[in-house]
């Protein structure tokens, strides 16, 4: 099956998903710069969204440009991440309105955690379509840095009942650590795996 539909189709629902961000923001009420302080809530948790998001889409392009092909279960594990990432708005508004109050800092870190989740399926879900001994599986190895997002996630979430601004940090520190270009993909478009019948479907 070819991956380009689902590339496109991906590509689309996370440009709708940075429309309905920006679309949340209002102006404020004033022309001073202390007009801004009721508003800089909102505009965190948007800076903060909107990079968590094109941390998800450029990974996701640099995982489905190594990809050679896809399956039913890959376009499902892939829904299945979008949904959680469409859910990112609701969420970022939510926190945005309410400033760091537990049950919203919360429920951002366990979208995020979901995400995540979804995520690791997914690129299992593409070694199954290529084979545990294909190029693509020894190139995503054992996503460690994926597994230690999770936890720190987990632990976040934990935070939000006792300090919530620790598990705010907490977010902008695993931001921070995606930030760092993900070099595992760069082998695979340098070196393109010759055809074999375990990366055939």
């Amino acid at each position: 099956m070819h991956k380009g539909r689902l590339e496109a189709f991906s590509d689309g629902v996370i440009a709708i998903i940075i429309t309905i961000m920006v679309l949340e923001l209002k102006p404020p009420h004033g022309f001073s710069w202390s007009a801004l302080d009721p508003v800089w809530p909102t505009l965190a948790s948007y800076v903060l969204s909107f990079i968590y998001i094109g941390i998800y889409w450029n990974n996701h392009h640099h995982m489905l440009q190594s990809a050679k092909h896809v399956t039913g279960a890959v376009l499902w594990a892939n829904l299945h991440l979008l949904f959680w990432l469409s859910l990112v708005p609701f969420v970022t508004a939510w926190l945005g309105e309410t400033g760091l109050q537990t049950i919203p800092v919360a429920i951002y870190g366990f979208l995020f955690f979901m995400a995540g989740v979804a995520y690791y399926i997914l690129a299992r879900a593409l070694v199954a379509a290529h084979g545990k001994n294909s190029q693509f599986a020894r190139a995503l190895g054992s996503d460690l840095k994926g597994k230690i997002s999770v936890v720190v996630y987990a632990v976040a979430i934990a935070f939000a009942w006792l300090l919530p601004i620790i598990s705010c940090a907490l977010y902008v520190l695993v931001a921070i650590m995606w930030l760092v270009p993900d070099r595992r993909f760069e082998a695979v478009h340098r070196d393109p795996e010759p055809a074999t019948a375990d990366t055939q479907s």
